[in-house]
This record gives C-alpha cells, sequence and structure tokens, in this order.
C-alpha cells in the first residue's frame, strides 16, 4: 500500500488481532477485532476520556497516520475552508415567523459558530436574544442545540443542549422576562418538547441506557425535575417516543414508532395532566401521524392497503381504525410524504419519480391546486409556522445550481412572495450550471432515477471525474436541493450525481420496501447499476468515479466496494454502518432493536442472518484492489458506534488488498454528525474534499 501524498507519511498502524468465534444458526465467523469495541462503551460515549487506553492509544494512532499524509495537502484545504466560507453568509438569519405579538427568527453573528434565536414585536420595536448558541459554547469541545420552544404566553423557552455528541441532551428553562434560566435541569433527554397551554407545563422524553427514548414525562415550570410525572412508558425496546403539538395548538401528542409502524396518543393541551388516549393501535407496518380540524382528526397513512399513503378522517375521540373514512384517496406511486394543517387548508407534500411538490387542498370545498416548480431537479418543502389561523404558506424550493429561495404563500388567491434568497457573498451565477435526471437500468429491469449536474463548460468524458452519492435506507428521499459546499468539487471539473436508490422513498414506498431486509441487495446493485449508466453516457469512464456516502449511505459504499472495486478510483465513508451483522446481533446497542424491521433480526431468523452475512461489509473485506479510502467515525457516536469504521479499516489493511491509501479519522469529542459549529463543519468538509481531490486528478489508484 502506497502512503501518498505525504512523501514523509508514517506507516499506517496495524491493529493487533484478538480472534474470538461466534456460532449462529450452525455458522461460526471470526472476528479478529472484536476487542475495539470498549467493554465500558456507554460511559466512554458520554464522556470519551473514559475510553480504554488501549483503544485510544489505536485510534489516536489512525489519527496521527492520517495527519502525517494529509499533511501535504494542508494548503489545498485551507483553501477550501476559504471557499467554503466564503459562500455562506457569516450574519445570515431566518425569515422571522409570525405568532401572536411577536416574530420569532433565528441568526447568526459575523464569525460565530452558532445560531442566536431571537424575536422583535411583531408591529415593529427592538430585538430581544432569546438565546445565545456562542455564549452557551464558550469553553466546551462539542456544543449543540436540540429541541428549543417557546410557552404558548411567550414567556419561556425550554432548550435541550448536547455537550458531548452522544445525542444525550440536558433540558432547561429559561424565563424570557429576566433572561435566566431556572434552577431545573431536566437529564438525560432526548431534547423535544411539547408545551400545555397553560404555559406552566410541558411533556418531554427521556431516554433509557442504551440511549433510545423510553419515557414521557410531564414537567412543571419551577419545581424541580425529580418531582416530574410519568405520563408514559414504552415497553418494546424497538420502539422510539417523540412528543409533539398540534398545529391548531389544541392537543398535545405521543408518538410510538419504529421505521415502519406506528401508534399515537393524545391528551388535550388544555388538560395537560388528563390520561393520554389513543387513537388506534399498532400494527405491524402500519404508520399514522395525525394532526385535528374542527372536530377530527386528520390522519396521514398507509392502513388500508394505501402503500404510498393516503390522508383520513375521524371523529376525536374514536378508538380503532374503523371509523377512518377517505379524504384524499391512495394513488400508487405518488408518496404523500407528510401534511400541515390550517384552519382552512390541509397542504401535503408529495414525491413521484423524485420529483417533489406542494399540493393545497382547500377544506371547506375539497378544491385542490399544485405549486407550480419553474423546472425538474428541484427540492421543495414546507416550513411550519407558528399561526394556524393563516392563508400564508411557508416553503422553500432549491436545486442543485439553485440557491434555496423562502417564500410565502397566498392559498387563497395563489400568489407567492419571494421572502428570502440564499446568498452566496462569494458569487455565484445559476446559469453558469447544467442539471439533468438520467434513468439506469438495475439487473432486474428496474429503472433508477440519477439526478446530476456539472458546470457547463465541462466538456464530459471517460477522463472527468465524477462523485457519485448514495445513501439507499430507511425511506429517507435523497433529493438534489442546493449545496454550496458541492460547488467547490463542481468549479474544479467534477461531475456531482445522486444515486436515488432503492431504500429510499424517491419512487413511493415500493421503492423502500425493494431496498430493505431480504432485498438489500437491490440497493447496491442499483448504486453500480446507476455507475454503468454513467460510464455509458459519457459522463465519466470506469476507475474515474469517487463513491460517497455517510451512516447507512456509507454502509453502501462498504457493499458496492466488495462487488465492483474497480469503478471506483477513490471513496469517502462517513461514520459508515458497516458492521451490520455483529451490531444486528447485539440487542444491548442503542439502536439494534429499532433497526430490526429495517434489516431483519439475525437472532431468531436465520435467512437474516445469511442476507445480512452476504453484504456487511466488514464480513465480506477480501483481498481485492479496494481504491483510496477515507473513513470517518466519532467516539460519542450512538447511531454508529465508533468502533464499526475503526474494525473496518483495521480489516481492510490486513485481509484486503487496498492499491492506494486507507484514512481513518477518528473525531475524539463528537458524535454521529461531527463538529457541533458550522465552521469547525467546514473544517471538515474541507478535509473530505481536499482528499477526494488530490485522489481524482490522475488515472489510476495505485
Amino acid at each position: 500500500m502506497t502512503d501518498r501524498p505525504g512523501s514523509g507519511a508514517i506507516r499506517p498502524p496495524l491493529a493487533m488481532r484478538r480472534p474470538i468465534t461466534d456460532t449462529r444458526h450452525g455458522v461460526t465467523r471470526t472476528d479478529p477485532y472484536a476487542w475495539l469495541r470498549d467493554a465500558h462503551w456507554r460511559d466512554a460515549m458520554v464522556d470519551p476520556a473514559r475510553l480504554d487506553p488501549a483503544i485510544r492509544d489505536y485510534l489516536e494512532a489512525e489519527n496521527r497516520y492520517a495527519e502525517s499524509v494529509m499533511d501535504p495537502l494542508e494548503p489545498l484545504r485551507q483553501t477550501l475552508v476559504t471557499e467554503l466560507r466564503g459562500r455562506i453568509r457569516e450574519d445570515d438569519s431566518s425569515v422571522p415567523a409570525p405568532e401572536g405579538a411577536w416574530a420569532y427568527y433565528s441568526r447568526y453573528r459575523e464569525g460565530g459558530q452558532h445560531a442566536l434565536l431571537c424575536r422583535w414585536p411583531r408591529d415593529g420595536g427592538e430585538e430581544e436574544v432569546l438565546f445565545d448558541g456562542d455564549r452557551e459554547a464558550a469553553g466546551t469541545e462539542y456544543f449543540r442545540l436540540g429541541g428549543a420552544a417557546h410557552s404558548p404566553d411567550h414567556r419561556y423557552l425550554a432548550w435541550a443542549s448536547d455537550r458531548a455528541g452522544a445525542e444525550s441532551f440536558s433540558i432547561r428553562v429559561r424565563d424570557l422576562a429576566t433572561g435566566d434560566d431556572l434552577d431545573e435541569v431536566i437529564h438525560p433527554a432526548r431534547g423535544d418538547m411539547a408545551w400545555a397551554n397553560d404555559g406552566k407545563t410541558f411533556l418531554y422524553t427521556v431516554i433509557d441506557d442504551e440511549h433510545r427514548p423510553r419515557w414521557v414525562y410531564r414537567h412543571r415550570v419551577g419545581m424541580p425535575a425529580e418531582s416530574d410525572e410519568l405520563v408514559y412508558t414504552e415497553r418494546d425496546p424497538g420502539f422510539f417516543l417523540g412528543v409533539d403539538r398540534t398545529e391548531s395548538g389544541r392537543y398535545l401528542l405521543i408518538d410510538s414508532h419504529d421505521h415502519t409502524t406506528s401508534e399515537v396518543r393524545w391528551l388535550p393541551a388544555d388538560e395537560p395532566t388528563a390520561e393520554p388516549q389513543l387513537i388506534a393501535g399498532r400494527e405491524r407496518d402500519v404508520e399514522y401521524s395525525v394532526s385535528d380540524h374542527g372536530d377530527d382528526w386528520l390522519i396521514l397513512t398507509n392502513a388500508g392497503g394505501a402503500e404510498d399513503f393516503c390522508i383520513a378522517r375521524a371523529p376525536i375521540g374514536a378508538t380503532g381504525r374503523e371509523p377512518w373514512t377517505p379524504l384524499v384517496a391512495h394513488r400508487p406511486g405518488r408518496l404523500i410524504e407528510g401534511m400541515l394543517v390550517f384552519a382552512d387548508w390541509l397542504v401535503r407534500q408529495e414525491l413521484e419519480d423524485a420529483d417533489s411538490r406542494l399540493v393545497i387542498h382547500e377544506l371547506a370545498t375539497g378544491e385542490e391546486h399544485v405549486i407550480e416548480q419553474p423546472d425538474p431537479c428541484v427540492e421543495v418543502g414546507v416550513m411550519p409556522g407558528l399561526e394556524y389561523e393563516t392563508d400564508m404558506l411557508r416553503f422553500a424550493m432549491s436545486g442543485f445550481a439553485r440557491p434555496a429561495q423562502v417564500f410565502d404563500y397566498d392559498m387563497r388567491h395563489r400568489e407567492r412572495t419571494l421572502r428570502k434568497t440564499q446568498e452566496v457573498p462569494s458569487g455565484h451565477d445559476p446559469e453558469a450550471y447544467v442539471t439533468r435526471r438520467l434513468m439506469a437500468t438495475a439487473p432486474d429491469g428496474e429503472s433508477v432515477p440519477i439526478s446530476l449536474f456539472h458546470h457547463r463548460d465541462v466538456q464530459a468524458g471517460a477522463d472527468t471525474p465524477l462523485l457519485l452519492y448514495g445513501y439507499g435506507a430507511y425511506g429517507i428521499s435523497e433529493l438534489p436541493g442546493f449545496s454550496p459546499n458541492r460547488l467547490s468539487l463542481v468549479d474544479r471539473g467534477f461531475v456531482y450525481a445522486i444515486a436515488h436508490v432503492r431504500g429510499g422513498r424517491e419512487r413511493g414506498y415500493r421503492w423502500y420496501r425493494e431496498g430493505r431486509q431480504a432485498a438489500k441487495r437491490n440497493t447496491f446493485t442499483d448504486y453500480i447499476a446507476c455507475a454503468e449508466a454513467l460510464i455509458e453516457a459519457g459522463y465519466t469512464g470506469a476507475g474515474r468515479m469517487a463513491a460517497h456516502g455517510g451512516s447507512a449511505g456509507g454502509m453502501l459504499v462498504g457493499a458496492v466496494l466488495n462487488l465492483r472495486p474497480g469503478l471506483f478510483q477513490a471513496a469517502v465513508a462517513d461514520v459508515p454502518f458497516v458492521d451490520v451483522l455483529n451490531t444486528m446481533l447485539d440487542p444491548d446497542l442503542p439502536l439494534t432493536p429499532p433497526e430490526w424491521p429495517e434489516w431483519g433480526n439475525p437472532i431468531e431468523d436465520p435467512e437474516a442472518y445469511a442476507g445480512i452475512a452476504a453484504y456487511s461489509p466488514y464480513d465480506n473485506v477480501a483481498p481485492r484492489p479496494y481504491p483510496h479510502l477515507l473513513v470517518t467515525a466519532g467516539v460519542s457516536d450512538p447511531r454508529v458506534t465508533y468502533w464499526e469504521p475503526a474494525k473496518w479499516v483495521a480489516r481492510l489493511r490486513s485481509e484486503g488488498e487496498p492499491s492506494g491509501t486507507v484514512l481513518l479519522h477518528t473525531n475524539m469529542s463528537a458524535g454521529h454528525g461531527g463538529p457541533g459549529g458550522r465552521f469547525q463543519y467546514l473544517e471538515e468538509v474541507a478535509y473530505r474534499y481536499a482528499f477526494l481531490l488530490y485522489h481524482m486528478r490522475s488515472s489510476g489508484t495505485g
């Protein structure tokens, strides 16, 4: 293996092999690097200083190696950092959202890492800074603001913060009249909260030792957290809890769900001590969410065979699915992703063939219209406001080359008003870029959409560098929105493409169903088909592509590199979920039981075991010419634990045949989302891009 780009790079560390064996369903596997999982990982996740010294030494050795290799690229990385910072308005602010006598918004100060939450009088007056993220983050290595919600009477702000990256939040209550936080501190919490109408009470969720939101509690402002009352307990370790407040403000909701099943309980926002009432019990693979309108629930659901979801009505107080009557019918292939309810309007967000749209439904008449968009390959989404009795909808739209625009849309008169266009201070001309939608043909004949863009001056050919991004899990749709960061690649001659592979919902719920559990291999073969289609269409050549994905998308990268490494010159796998089988065999890990509906349960199901074993990147490393590879991890990550990428890299070095550089970069004080500050994040992006730009400059991977 080469040690480029740094000619003075130290040799890569070699992890000790301490093989252990595991036998399930008559199959014995050997894991040589299981020791990289700290026996006290829960403690280390919350406090990285408590990580086992031997494991810390290894991770730090990997970081030193990565630093030695990347050190000659520091001028390029710094150039990229300057570029990336130059494309964001440092004192940016959101469009104020009116509610009652106030308008609420967030903003940044010049050079600030974290947001300020602010308001001003709706009819004019001085700004009030409710929360200063930079001040709260001072003196900490990591800071992230979670949920933040003001009370209905505008007197208090409940806010949640994570200071380790482990997604274990502390909730505090700020008196907005004085600017001081009250004495009570709630910990450990998920970070969500839902205020009752008395302005003194809110519901919140509490996580267990495995970082799963397991309980809903009721807090009374001014009372110690120890006196909070338990409202609901989730008994199934595979289900997560969340709390919310309906758009009308009349009801509080408790949502229990995994990736494919849900149930909802409610209580009046005027009676926060009431017993929560069930709307409909959970039924495997049936999802629903609710809001209220008049005397009815409006229910977004896939019940009754509505695979791509429909919207139903049911009387408030009714229990079970029998009273549900259709309001918006199911149409196969048209996925209803979400809904937003106003006093007179129902807004739904739809997705079909990777195209997103907003549909306005007048509740009194049933009349509908679509908000027209200027061109394809755009991402459009609603921005929930704070007011219910209004005709104004706020939505955002962006495309690969089109900076995000925020509009206020008068639903009654069908008129839009531009409220904000994302600024690119260093300059940006959308007309300088070309966007395209292609279709690839998968091995089973399925058509897989590809969205791509490049600079208009690029004459794509066999030697053109191309970055192919993919995710393909949990029904998450990756759409072609604007990212100013990508311009640093595209302006240097790259083609940037998104493979809308199965496992997402870009082509409806079927698209998700055909990319999970026993059908998971479709995700990988779809991605390969997209790569081949891009070569055939003349946008790049074999060995001139870079693969990129994070989390479950990092697993996609790992699986694809095992199947077709020769297609790629380089790859970046961010916090990759690569030790899939071992993780799904361990029910004590934070996300394992909730993940079984996505991947299958290999503990109980031999077929699930065999299926996961066949694609799990860590279990399928073999002597093959892997491309240049950058892998990232976070010690505090509760989603993809740090040892997954660490074990994978160790195995690639010992059992693979990488023809280029393999780097592991572990953030020793952050989790799944990387650093908490916005400029700290750009440092990570620049690191990734410097790696890609260097290794994609010339053909070959040697």
